[in-house]
């Protein structure tokens, strides 16, 4: 199982009991990159012919990687580090990928067989314990070769440090874009660092894979991630795909163009072939017109006239390709007022009123409708207001200390006014003395 550290990219290595939670004690043992790691889909498959292939692939810093052969049939698998030949000296570097796959490899990178060095030995103690040694001062020394660049005013950036297994050569990775003149350089180099210099160039690409971070999409780049085959983006990826020409959106971490603009570039480009071209000119009988804008998803062009293009009209692009075919005839097209088709209106319902800035305001409206009674009920409970006793002389009812709601309609308060007029009209009348008798009668005195 992988170890997990942040140098992990090997599948089939484990840290074992060096594992700690900060990662693998065993430095850089795994590799740096886990773009490199590779899955032997054929490990668990006998191989069918005779003779085994004796190639091996092994990875070293960074996204570097080359093949060898195993003369000395050495029993390795993924994770093994061996130690291989180099000029001068040797390095030390782990086993990426075994078996018949690796042949797969040379033939997709064109990497031919006779070019293969040789490796010596599964690395001991020794070549481990230098190794690391030397993979420790690399962070140092790029600080210090930084300096010396800055002191010596060469427009150029050193990115990264790569020193050999045996620490007979190391490696400086630098970006300019300019030539740079290395004479006096590379002498203050061996002057400081006691060994031999290898200046190698390369990309702002490669040079974002190697440094890493975080894209605009949110995820890791592509290029720090898996992507190790570097196209070249230029503006009219982005025009094939109606982007606006925006350097700020459209440029990466590294200052150029996102690699990823080639991911869809193959759709766009297949769905262009119905399109008719965009500089189409319609002769139309009001007037010229030549189109502005193209909608691929929608399959629709834009025209505008040529004497005033503050009006667009959107057309599908079989009509267009008819109103082609037709100005090759020689004939005239009608205008685009008349062209133009009205777009179907399509009702959309709101079941959650999201869209609704006012949807809590029609709710207490509709509590105000609801509580004003109707006409016919209020008819009805006039007549019956007039039908029951009146309780107005009844001490104990509180009906005459009421006082109208400040909430009250107009409405209600004319209702109120004319309801004690009948209430005073029925107490004229005197009913409510006879109820009171005949509910309270008078108690009789026995003694009398």
């Amino acid at each position: 199982m992988s170890c997990g550290c942040k140098t992990s990219g090997d599948s089939a290595h484990s840290c074992g009991p060096k594992k700690t939670a900060s990662g693998c004690e065993n430095v850089n043992t795994c590799g740096n990159s886990y773009k490199l790691s590779v899955f032997d889909w054929l490990s668990n498959i006998n191989n069918p012919a005779p003779n085994r292939c004796d190639l091996v692939e092994v990875r070293f810093k960074n996204d570097r990687k080359s093949f060898y052969k195993n003369v000395n049939n050495i029993p390795l698998h993924i994770g093994s580090v061996v130690t291989v030949e180099s000029s001068p000296g040797h390095d030390v570097g782990v086993v990426s990928l075994t078996g018949e796959l690796v042949k797969i490899q040379m033939k997709k990178k064109r990497f031919s067989e006779e070019s293969a060095l040789k490796i010596y030995r599964q690395s001991n103690q020794k070549d481990i314990e230098v190794w690391q040694e030397v993979r420790k001062k690399e962070d140092t020394v790029k600080i210090e070769a930084r300096k010396i660049a800055h002191r010596l005013g060469l427009e150029m950036k050193v990115t990264d440090v790569e020193y050999q297994g045996d620490a007979s050569k190391v490696t400086f990775y630098y970006t300019a874009d300019n030539r740079i003149d290395f004479r006096q350089l590379i002498k203050d180099y061996a002057a400081a660092f006691r060994t031999k210099i290898d200046m190698k160039q390369i990309g702002f690409r490669q040079e974002a894979a190697k440094v890493g971070g975080i894209g605009s999409c949110g995820r890791e780049l592509c290029c720090s991630t898996w992507l190790t085959d570097f196209r070249s983006v230029n503006t009219n990826v982005a025009r094939y795909q109606q982007l606006s020409i925006n350097p700020q959106k459209l440029a990466g971490q590294c200052g150029k163009l996102k690699c990823c603009l080639n991911y869809e570039l193959d759709s766009y480009l297949d769905a262009l072939h119905d399109f008719p071209p965009s500089s189409t000119i319609l002769e139309t009988e009001k007037g010229r017109a030549f189109c502005i804008k193209i909608d691929v998803f929608k399959k629709k062009m834009w025209f505008a006239y040529v004497d005033s293009s503050i009006a667009w009209y959107d057309f599908d692009i079989d009509l267009v390709k008819k109103l082609i075919s037709k100005n090759k005839r020689g004939e005239k097209a009608l205008p685009l007022e008349e062209l133009k088709q009205p777009d179907p209106s399509f009702q959309s319902i709101d079941l959650i009123q999201e869209n609704n800035v006012d949807r809590f305001e029609k709710k207490k409206s509709r509590n105000r409708n609801n509580n004003k009674p109707n006409n016919n009920n209020s008819q009805q409970n006039q007549g019956q207001r007039k039908n029951r006793p009146d309780r107005s002389e009844n001490p104990n009812s509180q009906t005459g200390n009421r006082q109208p709601r400040p909430q009250q309609t107009q409405q209600k308060v004319q209702k109120a006014q004319t309801e004690k007029t009948e209430v005073n009209d029925s107490a004229d009348k005197k009913p409510a003395k006879k109820n009171f008798k005949k509910k309270y009668p008078p108690k009789k005195d026995r003694n009398a």
